[in-house]
């Protein structure tokens, strides 16, 4: 071989600086391959954590909707089952009420009228207890629809007594603020 043939030693070197810095090149993007690998499951975890943070979140949010869902709707069914038991004790209070008022007071059965008497408060004062408000006389008043219901129209006696109640049939009463039996009214129409 002729010398035009071989390299020359400042070819060779030249060659040997290009290799090596195409190496060098190549160690590079390894490594940055690799810390882009070791930062993407650092990043891939840190949103997982996220994610499992925000759904914790949430479950606890609605567990504490779900109690306190529960815990009303189980403060609905005791005070629904408390009016239904008032309601049954009514008419056994009306019962006593209408006794009372057909009763005559003769010496034979003055002494039934007194027991008969002390039940019917001893039966009033454990329903006032337990929250039942017997509403007030309506005769004379104003009808009022939230707490009345008119069986009956009769003609009034007087102008003034058209659309007030003249005679009340049955009692009302209140569990606090709620109505539980409107007083049943007769109420006074114009002639």
């Amino acid at each position: 071989m002729s010398e035009k043939e071989l390299p020359s030693n400042d070819e060779l070197r030249d060659d040997t600086n290009i290799d090596s810095q195409e190496v060098h090149v190549e160690e590079n993007s390894v490594n940055t391959e690799n810390q882009e690998t070791t930062i993407d499951p650092v990043l891939k975890l840190e949103e997982e954590v996220k994610d499992l943070k925000d759904q914790n979140l949430r479950l606890y949010a609605e567990f504490e909707n779900f109690r306190r869902r529960s815990a009303k709707e189980r403060l609905e069914l005791m005070e629904s089952a408390n009016k239904d038991t008032l309601a049954a004790l009514l008419t056994i209070l009306d019962d006593f009420d209408r006794a009372l008022k057909n009763t005559e007071e003769t010496e034979e059965n003055i002494l039934v009228l007194e027991g008969m008497k002390l039940i019917q408060h001893k039966l009033t004062d454990t329903l006032k207890n337990k929250g039942l408000i017997a509403m007030e006389s309506s005769i004379g008043k104003a009808f009022n629809v939230e707490e009345m219901e008119a069986i009956t129209q009769i003609p009034a006696p007087t102008p003034d007594m058209a659309g007030k109640v003249m005679d009340e049939v049955e009692k009302g009463y209140k569990i606090g603020e709620k109505v539980l039996r409107y007083s049943k009214v007769v109420v006074g129409k114009e002639a």
